[in-house]
């Protein structure tokens, strides 16, 4: 809620929702006793001045039936809500740890309820659960169940394959503690989220049921009731069935609204705005006005504390490639991410300072953040396809981000996004334009993700490991190609990659990350002869040559990289892989300099 958008349908969604919390609460010791007042003097009126929206067929005032009909209503909604939920999470959970043939066989039917009609499937399970409040809430909860049922089964389907759930089944864990413990607890937050809006379905279909006779009957009432009660009249006096309908109208619009903008407020991710939790970030220090990205303490946290990525401090100046590099896992790509904006709920980016082109991106709008990353910044991810819609032709999409970002008429767009293909060296740029994503090799997918950043006129380029699924001579030309498109526009460029040879060859700067933590940077030119830290020392050792002796095992780290989970809060994350520890190690280096632009956070970095 706190994350909630201050936007109109998020506003009038919270302030109805609110209405109806208060209205269910005060709503029948207010006006209870004249709801069940009867009156054989006022019966069937329509409205006036002391009835607003009419009487009954027993004189009873139908707006303050309509406001004491509230707790009732919305006390069936939220039951309705809460079987629905509960049988579709345990239908769309149990696929993730059943038998294959087993999880087949639930699959198919979740699919088969889906496929059913939701108001059949409601009304039939009513009939068999007898008519009355009962039997609808029954019969719209197993309607809404098979949504649920589905969400849960694509999220939990994204959980069942993680190591954990696999070491879990190895241990013998019961399938049962594996869904409550492992499955559950990593998808509650969307579900919950969902909830909200099934709310809103299941008023709507509670009030449906009784309109059509089936929900709640006499002596009791809820909206749909009071709607049935009114129909009859409504071509005499309207109003008397206005009141209900338009009360339920506005509680499900309200629920929908509310549950859109909670649901857009946990996608978003959060901006570099000060510290975390249990996290000192360093003195951010002035600002350097010659640096095109400047990060200080940047550190990415997601639920239970756990940091991928731990007070991250680098600067990229003007026309300087700058090479990150580490062992898968640590924490690269979260920080191009980061920097992007683009770390993926639930997780939260947190630092003392995120500068791009000169402006603090924790100090703008939403707005102004989004134009100044569409227009400074460009990103190449490791695979096109990701980056490229396979339904959209491939100059469409780069005129997109000229339309977009810097509002240019379509013909305009399509004439730079020809001229931009051109200038990444895509052979028939006109004939490329025109052509799919798939129509494509890989190679000329990934100039032409190059060619849509350079739609605009970046002062910062990600790569994001841009030539790891290519083959060596595509990888060059690619690697040419960087080059050059930062050498003849001045932008800055941050080179991500596990590939400590590339880096190497293509950058002027090196920052080498292990579990989350820059450990050594240096100039590309000491990189092969004048890198301290063991770490990185390690990572040069594994790169065979040509007078590697093929006769001996190739040269690796021993162990493994820890988890995010799992990285000591104190002490060096790479001790225990590293021959050099020592009882220091103990305590966690920091990163001090070493030389000219050269810093390494070890302990015994003059071994």
């Amino acid at each position: 809620m706190a994350r909630l958008p201050r936007t109109p349908p998020a506003i009038a969604g919270a302030f109805i929702v609110t209405l109806l919390v208060v209205l269910a609460i005060i709503g029948p010791p207010l006006w209870g006793e004249q709801a069940e007042l009867i009156n054989a003097g006022a019966i069937l009126q329509g409205a006036s001045a002391e009835h607003p929206l009419g009487t009954d067929n027993l004189g009873r005032d139908l707006l303050a039936r309509v406001l004491v009909a509230g707790r009732f209503s919305l006390g069936l909604a939220l039951l309705t809500t809460l079987i629905g939920a509960g049988i579709g999470i345990v239908l769309g959970a149990l696929p993730a740890i059943l038998p294959r043939r087993a999880g087949r066989v639930v699959t198919s039917t979740v699919n088969a309820l889906v496929a059913f009609p939701g108001l059949l499937l409601a009304m039939f399970t009513a009939v068999i659960a007898g008519l009355g409040a009962k039997g609808a809430v029954l019969g719209i909860g197993v309607a809404i169940a098979p949504g649920f049922a589905r969400l849960t089964q694509t999220l939990a389907a994204s959980v069942a394959g993680a190591d954990y759930v696999a070491a879990a089944r190895m241990l013998g864990v019961p399938r049962r503690r594996i869904l409550t413990t492992h499955v559950l607890p990593n998808i509650a937050e969307p579900l919950i989220l969902n909830l909200t809006q099934a709310m809103g379905g299941a008023l709507l279909g509670l009030a449906g049921m009784s309109f059509l006779g089936l929900g709640v009957q006499p002596p009791s009432f809820d909206w749909g009731r009071l709607l049935f009660d009114g129909f009859s009249r409504i071509y005499v006096t309207p109003e008397v069935a206005l009141g209900p309908a338009v009360a339920v109208a506005v509680a499900g619009i309200g629920f929908n609204l509310l549950g859109d903008a909670l649901a857009k407020a946990a996608s978003r991710t959060t901006a570099p705005t000060g510290k975390s939790a249990g996290e000192v970030p360093p003195p951010a220090g002035e600002p350097d006005p010659e640096a095109v990205l400047e990060v200080s303490g940047l550190s990415v946290t997601f639920p239970g504390g756990v940091r991928p990525v731990r007070e991250l401090s680098l600067t990229v100046a003007p026309g300087e490639i700058v090479g990150l590099v580490g062992e898968s896992g640590s924490g690269k790509s979260l920080t191009a991410a980061a920097i992007g904006g683009l770390v993926p709920y639930p997780g939260v980016v947190s630092g003392a300072r995120l500068r791009l082109a000169g402006q603090d991106l924790g100090e703008l709008s939403e707005q102004q953040r989004r134009k100044l990353l569409g227009t400074s910044l460009a990103m190449v991810f490791q695979d096109p396809m990701a980056s490229l819609n396979p339904a959209l032709k491939v100059g469409g999409q780069l005129a997109e981000v000229a339309v977009v970002h810097q509002g240019a008429t379509r013909a305009e767009a399509r004439e730079r996004a020809v001229d931009r293909l051109g200038h990444v060296h895509l052979p028939e740029p006109d004939k490329q334009a025109r052509r799919h994503p798939h129509e494509l090799s890989g190679g000329m997918r990934q100039r032409a993700v190059i060619a849509m950043g350079l739609m605009g006129t970046p002062k910062l380029i990600i790569a994001d490991e841009p030539t790891t699924a290519l083959d060596v001579t595509v990888q060059r030309q690619i690697l040419r190609l960087l080059r050059e498109v930062s050498a003849e526009t001045g932008a800055a460029t941050l080179f991500i990659s596990h590939d400590i040879a590339v880096v190497g060859e293509l950058c002027d700067r090196v920052v080498v990350m292990y579990a989350g933590r820059v450990v050594e940077e240096l100039p590309v030119e000491q990189l092969a002869t004048g890198a301290r830290h063991p770490y990185t020392r390690a990572l040069i050792a594994s790169l065979p040559d040509m007078e590697t002796d093929r006769t001996q095992p190739l040269a690796s780290i021993p162990g493994r990289q820890p988890s995010p989970a799992q990285v000591p809060e104190q002490g060096c994350a790479f001790a225990d892989r590293c021959a050099l520890a020592t009882s220091r190690c103990a305590e966690r280096p920091s990163l001090v300099s070493y030389g000219k632009a050269h810093s390494v956070a070890c302990w015994e970095v003059d071994s």
